[in-house]
């Protein structure tokens, strides 16, 4: 009878189950084990599973055993770093599921562990116990032959219909049928009792101990029929030529915190990296002809291993200087792009280079953000100006609704800078991809730039602990090079591939996709865990605002202010993609935001060092009762301010673009016509009514006489249907608002506050088992409303928002984010539009329409939603996974809704949402002149100031701004007597041609050096 191709691959797949059982030729145990000093025996459990436990064995080998044929098999019940002591030769690795076996290098050695009762991507090991360790002769012959088969059988079973198919399955069974395989029942049963289907057996017969290997004869049957299964391979290939081809590159993705503490993170590393050296120096000859690289991204990472394993360190920075081991990314940390700021993003690629170049003596040409959420518009710009031309992720293919069409382009931001783009889409793991017939058949099948490009990347290895690429990774590619049809594939440098790929680029046109690379998925990201979303975006804004305090001191005389990249490294670490985003475990959470208030608490003491250098560099005067007030932005804003003791001034004083001047207190007087009621707040520009239920029933803009709203605004909604089929905490389904509760009952609606500078209404309101307070405020000359807001947050899979219908019809809104704004469709007309009912935004939300818009600012949140006229925010969210108590308890934030005249830009929306965030800072002082500084003085269009900071290198400062709503014109910057200004630099401050034309440019990140003359 004639079989199916279906079934004659089932068939091959039992027999190479067989194989698997005559791979050790012998085997012993290894014995005489310490755990913490004490004995424990194999198969004992732990003592203890919690933190990290020392185990310990000498090792003898059979001195009958050929070393290069001998292995050591571990599995200590968990994640674990060993070492392989052999006198002053140490060898390292980490033991995690798929790295078990380990060559030896002597016949007598010491085994040194330290293993955690883990598992990869956190998961607990609730009853650990020392599972196995034992030496084995490795039959080498049966084990080439097993995997090579092995490849025989995934690359049929992958290829399908293809013709070649029925010569791969006749090609396999011809090497089973050429096996003198033994058969005696004794040896037998007992190699074959560890099989899955002999242990369902109600018992087995008695086994034998040490069952007999393949004898010599046999061995040399295996060999032969291996020898000729790859004359048969390749015969094929010369007749089914291999089809693409694949650039492999090794990796372990790691994620810096996730599912485990950041403590865990660091063991994680130095496993995985002395994973991936020690298999770099292994002697098997696969190695050393195959040419393996792998790669490994974040300087942060680098960092941590030179000061917690320095000789692992050196060994790492050999493989770099060598070619095989490829540092990529340029960046801190492969961080998430949707909600830091552009300095942030700049910091990242600073800093991240910087370190690089320091410590490997390189510069990276490739971004490797593979697995973060959506990618800012603002971030092309900055890693040209990094010098960095490419950029990689496979994220993009995880949206739920539309497909980027196209996996090699240009991605132009916002400004027009390109680079040149490539994300993969291998359905075996993605990015933690295996060098199989299936992902590297499966990654080519679904590149769509085939016509264009003739290679595409696939990263292969175990991440998250799992210890990246294993040894036999390494022989499959050496096998496959034989194999017809599937696409060949090799080990590359990942500049390499890109490098190639820019060069198809200037042959062929490429796709183009402009604007931020939304992703269809995770939207819950910009919500979830919300206290460290406002510690995250306070340390941003109080390091920019101490490295500007401190740098306008020294343009007043003082010293040359300190670098604060020590601080910033604490950021950068915590814009990590599953630290910011939210989607961490508790423990993660604990230490961010510690880190980030710690962060904001150092940042801040540099800011009162910084005002008392300033306030000492005021000249002597007859102003006895002073107020200095510095305006750390580069917009004219009336003044605000709050001393330290709590006093509030609002004066209709305006101050100058990074300016600094000597108020008396009698002339910082509020303008007459503020009013409060329990139903009403008024100035000479607003006038907020407040109805029963909490909310805004009317907002009148009095210049424009405009009602800004078209319904109640300030809804607050519960929705407690947020219950994502998949991701929680990750995570807002579409369907979320078909079940809403309004939060339409105060409990209570009082005047708090009624001075002459700000008056205050509090609204309390509850649902269920926590409680939302809310103050609405109005300064004397405030142009928005402040809606301050401390919520007691106890339920469960609920999403708290805030809507506001306003009085506008756009098609489009305004969205902030990196360095400039995206402008989002308000309608659903595709799914593209659909898809885009969460979205990011930083300091501001703007509807407009010509001559009047609706702008919602706010201090803290980054999840928005604009659709028809509603301007909808997100505030707080209660996933239960991966952090059961997440968004749980007490959080304060303010937003704010701001009625203007004429366009967002032209309405100063920017400028209202940069006070919010960052007040005017203030000092008082006694015996001061009356004088007004402009240390440094700006002619032209408006910008916005990224950072005005120390310089790297301690040369002066650098001066950085950036065009915040797409104009172009003059702009000029003007430097106090004694200072000098430079040409352009990049931001690794470096000099940098940007050739003729306007002096800002759409969207554009200008810096300047300033130094001393």
């Amino acid at each position: 009878m004639a079989l199916s191709i279906e079934q004659r691959l089932d068939r091959i797949r039992v027999r190479l189950d067989e194989l698997t059982w005559w791979r050790e030729r012998e085997t012993l145990p290894v014995g005489g084990w310490t755990l913490n000093g004490k004995p424990i025996e194999v198969g004992a459990p732990w003592p203890s599973r919690d933190g990290v436990q020392s185990f310990a064995a000498g090792v003898s080998v059979p001195s009958s055993w050929p070393i290069a044929e001998t292995r050591l098999f571990l599995d200590l019940g968990g994640e674990a770093l060993a070492t392989l002591i052999y006198g002053d030769d140490n060898v390292g690795f980490g033991n995690d599921p798929y790295h078990k076996e380990f060559p030896v290098r002597a016949h007598d050695f010491r085994i040194e562990a330290e293993a955690v009762a883990r598992l990869p991507f956190g998961e607990p090991v609730r009853k650990p116990h020392l599972n196995d360790a034992r030496l084995y002769w490795l039959d080498g012959a049966v084990d080439a032959f097993r995997l090579r088969l092995s490849q025989v059988h995934e690359a049929a079973t992958e290829l399908g219909e293809h013709e070649v198919v029925p010569h791969l399955v006749a090609a396999a069974e011809e090497a089973f049928y050429a096996l003198e395989w033994p058969s005696g029942t004794e040896d037998y049963v007992a190699r074959f009792a560890p099989q899955r289907g002999q242990q369902k057996i109600w018992q087995l017969p008695p086994l034998k101990d040490n069952p007999a290997p393949l004898s010599e004869a046999q061995r040399q049957s295996v060999i032969k029929a291996d020898l000729k299964l790859i004359e048969r391979l390749r015969e094929l290939k010369q007749r089914f030529p291999q089809q693409g081809e694949i650039a492999l590159t090794g990796h372990a993705h790691i994620d810096l915190a996730w599912l485990w503490p950041y403590a865990e993170t660091r063991r994680k590393m130095r496993r995985t990296f002395s994973t991936a050296v020690t298999l770099m120096e292994g002697s098997n000859e696969y190695l050393a002809q195959s040419g393996f690289r792998f790669n490994q991204s974040t300087a942060h990472y680098y960092a941590q291993i030179e000061e917690d394993d320095p000789a692992l360190f050196q060994k790492i920075k050999a493989k770099v200087a060598a070619g095989g081991w490829e540092t990529v990314g340029g960046m801190w940390v492969e961080p998430d792009t949707n909600m830091p700021t552009g300095e942030s993003l700049t910091r990242q690629i600073l800093y991240g280079q910087r370190y690089f170049q320091q410590k490997f003596g390189v510069k990276h040409r490739v971004c490797w953000l593979p697995d973060c959420f959506g990618f800012s518009g603002g971030l092309p710009q900055l890693l040209k100006q990094g010098g960095i031309d490419s950029f990689f992720t496979i994220k993009v293919n995880w949206n739920d609704t539309n497909t980027i069409p196209a996996d090699l382009f240009w991605w132009e931001g916002i400004d027009g800078s390109r680079v040149l783009t490539h994300t993969f889409n291998n359905p075996w793991h993605g990015y933690n991809g295996a060098v199989n017939p299936l992902s590297i058949l499966k990654t080519w099948r679904n590149f769509m730039q085939k016509p264009q490009h003739s290679t595409s990347l696939l990263a292969v290895g175990y991440g998250d602990g799992g210890g990246g690429v294993t040894p036999e990774y390494v022989e499959r590619e050496m096998q496959l090079r034989d194999f017809p049809v599937l696409p060949k594939a090799r080990w590359s440098r990942v500049e390499d591939f890109f490098a190639a790929a820019h060069e198809t680029g200037k042959q062929t046109e490429l796709p183009v996709w402009q604007g931020d690379i939304y992703l269809e998925l995770h939207r819950a990201t910009l919500t979830t865990q919300s206290a460290t979303k406002k510690a995250h975006r306070q340390a941003e804004r109080a390091l920019i605002t101490a490295e500007t305090l401190a740098s306008l001191a020294a343009l007043l005389g003082g010293e040359q202010p300190e670098s604060l990249e020590h601080i910033w490294r604490v950021v950068l670490k915590n814009e990590f993609h599953d630290i910011l985003p939210g989607s961490s475990i508790a423990e993660v959470y604990e230490d961010a935001e510690r880190e980030l208030n710690d962060a904001v608490g150092r940042a801040l003491a540099r800011q009162q060092m910084a005002m008392s250098v300033i306030v000492n560099r005021i000249p002597n005067g007859d102003v006895h009762d002073a107020v200095i007030v510095v305006n750390p932005s580069l917009s004219r804003r009336p003044v605000r301010v709050t001393l330290s003791d709590g006093t509030h001034f609002s004066s209709s004083d305006v101050m100058a673009p990074l300016g600094i001047k000597v108020f008396t207190r009698a002339t910082l007087e509020p303008l007459a016509g503020l009013s409060v009621s329990e139903s009403h707040l008024e100035n000479t520009h607003l006038r907020a009514t407040i109805g029963l239920d909490g909310t805004v029933t009317s907002l009148i803009h009095k210049a424009t006489g405009r009602e800004a709203l078209a319904g109640r605004g300030n809804q607050l909604w519960v929705y407690p249907a947020d219950k994502p089929r998949d991701w929680d905490a990750w995570d807002i389904e579409e369907d979320y608002a078909k079940k809403g509760i309004e939060l339409n009952r105060p409990e209570s609606i009082k005047v708090v506050e009624d001075t002459p500078a700000r008056a205050a209404i509090r609204i309390v309101r509850r649902f269920r088992a926590s409680t939302v307070t809310q103050t609405y405020s109005l300064d004397a000359n405030g142009v928005r409303l402040d809606i301050a807001t401390e919520i007691d947050w106890h339920d469960r899979h609920c999403l708290l928002r805030t809507q506001t219908p306003v009085a506008v019809r756009a098609a489009h809104a305004t969205f902030e984010h990196a360095n400039g704004v995206v402008q989002r469709t308000t309608h659903n007309n595709t799914s593209w539009d659909q898809a885009q009912f969460e979205v990011p935004g930083h300091r501001f939300l703007d509807m407009s329409e010509p001559g009047f818009g609706v702008a919602l600012l706010n201090d803290a949140k980054y999840g928005h939603s604009a659709k028809g006229n509603v301007l909808g925010l997100s505030l707080v969210r209660s996933p239960v996974y991966p952090d059961p108590l997440a968004d749980e308890g007490g959080q304060r934030f303010t937003y704010a809704l701001y009625p203007h005249a004429g366009e967002w830009h032209e309405g100063r929306v920017r400028e209202e949402a940069e006070d919010l965030n960052q007040p005017m800072l203030a000092a008082v002082a006694s015996g001061v002149a009356a004088v007004h500084y402009e240390p440094i003085a700006i002619d032209g269009i408006p910008a916005a100031l990224s950072g005005l900071k120390p310089a790297e290198d301690g040369n002066g400062l650098v001066l950085r701004v950036y065009e915040p709503s797409g104009r172009r014109g003059d702009f000029a910057v003007e430097v106090p007597e004694g200072w000098k200004l430079s040409e352009s630099l990049n931001i690794l401050e470096e000099p940098m041609e940007r050739g003729e034309g306007a002096g800002l440019r759409p969207f554009e990140v200008r810096s300047w050096r300033v130094s001393r003359g």
